[in-house]
Parts: C-alpha cells; sequence; structure tokens
C-alpha cells in the first residue's frame, strides 16, 4: 500500500478524498524513481550580517545629498539639525557646530584655491549678509565661513552656487577641496600648468554619486612643480610632475607625474610613491581609478581605520597598483626610486628653494607681469578686505585671486608697473606683502571657537604668539610654526619647524588648555615628521617657550644657513629640551 500523505490539512482544512489520492500518487511516482525527502539539503541557514555603524547606516537609508529637502524644511522654522542630519548636511557643505555654537559652519569647494573677483565679491556679500563676516582661509586653499543659521542655510547654499562654486562634499566620507600649486600658470619654474586636470577632476567627482560614498574622508593634490608646492605628499593620492629624459628604457621624453598614496600626517604617515609615472593625458583617469579601488575595499566597520593609509597597512602598493590596473585596463609605466629615493631617468627639478614662496612679490614666467603674496592673520579675513582685494584684482589684474595651503592669498599678474601702488594698497587694508619671518611661518586651525574636537584655542594663542615673537625676536629665514587643537590636525602640525598639538591638562586642580611641543618636522624634499620635546605645556607659557626655543637656534646653529629643522634634526630630544630651557647644553 502507498505511505500515506505528509499532509493531513491544507489552510487548517482536512484533506478530502481527491487531494488524499493526488498526493499519495505523486510520493509514489517519486518513490519509484528513488527520491525521498531525505535526498533534499536542508535550507542553508541565513547568518545575521554585522550592524551597520551609525555612518554607514545613515548613508544606506538616505543617500546624504538627497537630504536638501530636510535643510529647507529646517529652515521654516529655524529648526536645529538631528543627529543624523547633522551628518548628513555635511554633504551639503554645512556642518552644525554644536555644543560649541548653535549654528552652522559652511566650507566652500574651490578647485587649486582659484577664485574669479566677482565670486570674491559675492562671497564677501554672503558672509556680511548672511553671517557673522568670520571668514578663514583653510589649509585646504578654501573658505570656510561661520555662523549660519538654519533659517538661511537654503539661500547662502542657492547664492554661493548662483557664481560658479559649490559646497558639494565639501565633508565627511568625501574627496575634499583639490589642492594645487597656487601659481599654476604663472610660476617661472613649473613644469606643467595643472589647472585644467584639477578643474576635470572636480567637474568628474562633482558629477557621479560614487565619489560620495567613501568610506572616510579623502584627500588630493596635484603638483606641476615651482616656487609654490602643493604638499602633496600630505595626501590620500599625490601627483607630483617630474621631467623624464631621453633615456634608453623606452620611455618617451617628456612631462609625467609620479603618484603617491597614503599621507595623512596626523597619523604620521607621508604618502608612498607607488613607482609608475603617468602621462598628463592619463592623469584624470587614473586618480579616479585609485579613488574606485580605496572606496572597494577601504574598511567600511572602524572609523578609526578607515583612511586609506590604513588600507595600505595591510596591502602593499603593488598589489593597490594591480588592483588599479585592473579597473584602467592598461598597465602604467614603471620607474621604481632607488634606495636614495631617486629615479634613473627624470631629472631634477630647477626651481631655486625660496622659503615662503607664497609671500611676497616675484616675477611670473609672461615677461613684465608678478604674483603678489599676501599675508593674513592666521588666516582670518574680513568682508571688506575681501572686498577690497577684488578691486585690486579688477584695476591692477587680471580678475584673479588664488588660496594656498598657508592660509593666505596671492594675486597674480600684476604688471612691474603696479607693484608698488598694490602694495600700498594691501598696507592700507592691514596686509602685507612683507611679513617677517615669524608671521609669515605661523599656520592655526580653528580652534575651540568654533570646532567641537579642539582642546584648545588655537587661533587666538597663535594671534598671540604671533604679537610677542615680533617684538622680541628676529629672524633671517623662516620658521614655520604650526597650531592645531586636536589629533585630526588639521594644520599638520607633525610637519612643522615646530608644532603645537592642543591637550587639556591639570592645573592647579582644575582643567586648562595645553600643548604638546614638536620640533624638525618637513614636507617635500625635507619631509619629516616632528619628535616631541614638550608634553603638556600651559598655554600661558607657550610664548615664552617659543621664544626660548628660537632664541636657542639663532645661538647655537652651526651657520646662518641651517635650517631650524637641520639644528633640530642634529640633536637628541633631550639635548634639544636642555638648549630650549635656556640652560647650556
Amino acid at each position: 500500500m502507498p505511505s500515506p500523505p505528509l499532509l493531513e490539512s491544507v489552510n487548517g482544512a482536512p484533506l478530502n478524498a481527491e487531494q488524499r489520492q493526488y498526493l499519495e500518487g505523486f510520493f509514489s511516482g517519486l518513490a519509484s524513481r528513488g527520491v525521498t525527502f531525505g535526498d533534499v539539503a536542508p535550507a542553508p541557514v541565513r547568518e545575521e550580517a554585522a550592524p551597520l555603524i551609525f555612518e554607514e547606516r545613515v548613508k544606506k537609508e538616505e543617500h546624504p545629498l538627497d537630504s536638501y529637502h530636510l535643510i529647507a524644511e529646517n529652515a521654516l522654522g529655524n529648526k536645529a539639525p538631528d543627529k543624523e542630519e547633522t551628518f548628513r548636511f555635511k554633504w551639503h557643505g554645512l556642518f552644525y557646530l554644536s555644543p560649541v555654537r548653535d549654528a552652522f559652519m559652511a566650507r566652500l569647494r574651490i578647485p587649486g584655491g582659484q577664485l574669479k573677483s566677482f565670486q570674491l565679491r559675492e562671497i564677501a556679500r554672503v558672509a556680511r549678509e548672511l553671517t557673522t563676516g568670520y571668514i578663514q582661509i583653510t589649509t585646504r586653499a578654501n573658505f570656510q565661513i561661520r555662523l549660519i543659521q538654519p533659517k538661511d542655510a537654503p539661500e547662502f547654499l542657492r547664492r554661493i552656487q548662483s557664481v560658479g562654486l559649490h559646497t558639494r562634499g565639501a565633508g565627511a566620507d568625501n574627496i575634499r577641496n583639490i589642492t594645487a600649486n597656487p601659481t599654476a600658470g604663472v610660476d617661472r619654474y613649473e613644469r606643467v600648468d595643472v589647472t585644467p586636470f584639477v578643474q576635470e577632476l572636480s567637474q568628474q567627482i562633482i558629477s557621479h554619486r560614487d565619489y560620495y560614498d567613501l568610506p572616510r574622508k579623502f584627500n588630493i593634490a596635484l603638483d606641476g612643480g615651482g616656487l609654490i608646492g602643493a604638499v602633496e605628499d600630505t595626501n590620500d593620492i599625490g601627483a607630483s610632475a617630474v621631467e623624464v629624459a631621453e633615456n634608453g628604457r623606452g620611455v618617451p621624453a617628456g612631462v609625467y607625474f609620479r603618484i603617491k598614496l597614503g599621507g595623512a600626517t596626523g597619523h604620521k604617515a607621508f604618502a608612498r610613491d607607488m613607482g609608475v609615472l603617468v602621462a598628463p593625458e592619463q592623469l584624470v583617469k587614473v586618480v579616479l581609478a585609485l579613488v574606485r579601488v580605496y572606496i572597494k575595499n577601504g574598511c567600511r566597520t572602524d572609523r578609526k581605520k578607515a583612511r586609506l593609509k590604513h588600507l595600505l597597512d595591510s596591502w602593499s602598493l603593488a598589489h593597490y597598483l594591480a588592483e588599479t590596473e585592473k579597473l584602467l585596463g592598461f598597465a602604467l609605466i614603471r620607474d621604481p626610486l632607488d634606495e636614495q629615493g631617486a629615479s634613473a631617468i627624470t631629472t631634477p627639478s630647477q626651481a631655486p628653494e625660496t622659503p615662503h614662496s607664497h609671500m611676497g612679490v616675484f616675477p611670473q614666467k609672461q615677461r613684465g607681469l608678478n604674483y603678489v603674496g599676501i599675508g593674513f592673520n592666521i588666516g582670518q579675513v574680513t568682508p571688506e578686505q575681501l572686498l577690497r582685494l577684488a578691486d585690486l584684482a579688477d584695476h591692477y589684474g587680471s580678475g584673479e585671486l588664488r588660496l594656498t595651503v598657508w592660509q593666505n592669498l596671492i594675486l597674480p599678474n600684476i604688471p612691474d608697473a603696479y607693484v608698488e601702488t598694490v602694495r600700498r594698497n594691501l598696507q592700507r587694508l592691514g596686509m602685507s606683502v612683507r611679513p617677517s619671518n615669524v608671521s609669515s611661518g605661523v599656520i592655526s586651525c580653528t580652534g575651540n571657537r568654533y570646532c567641537k574636537f579642539s582642546a584648545s584655542d588655537t587661533k587666538g594663542h597663535a594671534s598671540d604668539l604671533v604679537r610677542h615673537l615680533e617684538k622680541r625676536v628676529t629672524l633671517d629665514r623662516p620658521v614655520n610654526i604650526h597650531f592645531t587643537g586636536c589629533a585630526h590636525s588639521c594644520a599638520q602640525h607633525y610637519m612643522g619647524d615646530i608644532g603645537l598639538l592642543g591637550t587639556k591638562i591639570t592645573l592647579d586642580g582644575g582643567t586648562a588648555e595645553g600643548y604638546h611641543v614638536f620640533v624638525g618636522g618637513g614636507f617635500g624634499d625635507n619631509r619629516a615628521i616632528g619628535r616631541q620635546v614638550f608634553q603638556g605645556l600651559p598655554h600661558g607659557e607657550v610664548n615664552q617657550t617659543i621664544e626660548r626655543m628660537l632664541r636657542a637656534y639663532v645661538k647655537h646653529r652651526r651657520d646662518s644657513g641651517e635650517t631650524f629643522q637641520q639644528f633640530a634634526a642634529r640633536h637628541e630630544v633631550n639635548v634639544l629640551q636642555v638648549l630650549f630651557s635656556g640652560e647650556d647644553a
């Protein structure tokens, strides 16, 4: 007799005779072919995926670029953003400053730091009419503007976009403002004008959503050579122009770019050379492929291990290159560096070593024209100053202005006959083209007046230091002094001659602002990570300590040609501590 059916009911009703007869026939047929239910593999148990971290969950629930409607809705009631909105709004360049301030900071996107005078005027007017007028030049050749109420955010964004600028992707898990030589196209010593590559790369990024979902923030810099570098080796991707000479390796002579990966000086890491040469016409495609490899393989489960530098802790450069070439569909020209970091087929730069070439008057490659590097007070500038600078650019230049990573501004294309006139006008505006070797080298992050991460008032303390040193110390060559308020290292304290990292210290039974002090950092051909010489220095002792450090340098250096970095490098830390304490070594 056939086996009884495995089912006794359907939808709660008992099987009728016809249903029972059908099932008995069905199972008998299976049995005659040797099939039993024991032959069927059990359904696999689905493992629960690890929960997404907050940032990745928020991005998946609604793409932050689609959150503009929330900015507009909040504006109707002047409503502060909640936690998720605060994260999403960074994709629109808006950073809510709570608990330090109940308002937004806006960061712009200014590719290569290049501006037109009409854009500068609108930035100044927007800052004056919709904010408190606080404008800061950043260490990515960019502007940050504070304080914007939620009710004014849509109008702020509209007006910035109306002059061809963007805030899109200026923060969070995006590619930040692309930096380059501020004198691209006018520098007498540059190998190639990188402006077209910066503009094309920026347009590609703005136009494709793939580049708005990175594991973490990302920095790119292009250096075409010349007097003012782009500090490209501090970026996740740095491209440096080189000249390839006639050679026997089959590489055509001409200009190429070397590619470096993994710079993050806040993590004590400079970018490492990949050992390849990239033709200029391939540069944008190669950079975007490098970014895509990071997007696919970067860590998305731990924000502290999500930078490209961390991926390279487990990947070799050769592995990263192989994955990049898979995307490109072609191989790049190999040119590995030797143990001394030199290439056998590229020629050295012809640019003279000129400290602080971002300040002062320098002749351009265009005959009879000059660029003028203008000094500011720790990167702070007012709307009125910007309006007057726009006028100077129109009246005496070509209507162009350039921001630098050193938190200052350059006026290009000034005819010889107008240099003195421009100089006098700048002095009347409270700006200088001949700053001292002290003030020209001091840069600072935002500090705790406007940033919740900063442990100290870096802007205020840096300004105090400049005033103190100007009266007491004379230097015959510049010294770079970098103030940064937290481990994010926006002012790159590790690469300064003197770097100060903000911290909280215990003083007189309470908590006070202080600094860890580092010396001997550098960049470019002199790149080095600074060494710590003092820990937990109270901010009230900073001015006197830095003064003693500079006096010790001037007194004990080998000769006037020895830089502060060279001086620091030839002494052990304990010896420097003695010298900097005012005692004889």
